[in-house]
C-alpha cells in the first residue's frame, strides 16, 4: 500500500498530533456477512445501529475516527475496487447526512493473505494513516471484533478494544460483549 504524503505533511507542519479511534469495518461498523463472505453491494451494507452512537461519543471525546478494513474479496475477484470505493463513499455520505458525523478516512487492504504489509494483523494501514494525518498512536485506540484487529492495533502502538461475545481470552486491553455494550462504555474508556 502506498500513500502519497508530501503535500499533506507540509500542511501539518507545526500542528500538534491528533488522537484517533480506528474502527474495523465488518462486525463493528456494519453487520458482518459471516466468515469468508463479503459485502459486495451497497444494498447488503447494513450499519450496526450502535455504531453512529459510538462514533459520536468518540468525536465528542476529542478523537478523530477512521476505518481500517481487510477486504480480501477484491483479491478474490468478488468485488471490484471501484465498487468497494463506492460503498465507502456512500457510508461516509450517510454518516454525514443522517448523523452529522464525518470520518477522517477509510482505508482498506484489497490484498490476499501474505501479499502485503497492510493486511491486518499487520499494522500497515494504521501506520499509514498515522503518518498521513499526524496521529499520536500512543493516545489512539483500535476497535475490532477479531484478534487480527487487536494484533494490528498492538503492533501499531495503540490501545485496543475487542468486541466479542466469546469468553476465551484476548490480548485486547479491553473486551466488551457487543456494540451495544461498547456504546454504553466508550466514553468512560476514552476518558481513562
Amino acid at each position: 500500500m502506498q500513500i502519497k504524503l508530501m503535500g499533506e505533511m507540509t500542511n501539518m507542519a507545526g500542528k500538534g498530533k491528533q488522537k484517533c479511534v480506528f474502527f474495523d469495518r465488518d462486525g463493528i461498523v456494519n453487520v458482518s456477512p459471516g466468515p469468508d463472505r463479503y459485502v459486495t453491494r451497497w444494498k447488503d451494507f447494513h450499519i450496526i445501529p450502535e455504531f453512529p452512537a459510538c462514533l459520536r461519543i468518540v468525536q465528542q471525546s476529542g478523537y478523530q475516527s477512521a476505518i481500517v478494513t481487510n477486504q480480501r474479496g477484491v483479491a478474490l475477484g468478488l468485488l471490484p475496487e471501484k465498487k468497494l470505493a463506492d460503498i465507502h463513499r456512500r457510508l461516509k455520505q450517510l454518516l454525514i447526512s443522517r448523523h452529522g458525523l464525518a470520518l477522517l478516512d477509510v482505508v482498506c487492504c484489497p490484498h490476499d493473505k501474505n501479499e502485503c504489509s497492510c493486511r491486518k494483523p499487520e499494522p500497515g494501514m494504521i501506520l499509514a494513516l498515522a503518518e498521513k494525518h499526524n496521529i499520536d498512536l500512543d493516545k489512539s485506540w483500535m476497535i475490532g471484533d477479531s484478534e487480527t484487529d487487536v494484533e494490528a492495533g498492538r503492533r501499531a502502538g495503540c490501545r485496543t478494544i475487542r468486541v466479542t461475545d466469546k469468553s476465551r481470552g484476548s490480548k485486547a486491553d479491553i473486551r466488551v460483549t457487543s456494540m451495544s455494550a461498547l456504546s454504553k462504555r466508550i466514553r468512560k474508556i476514552l476518558s481513562s
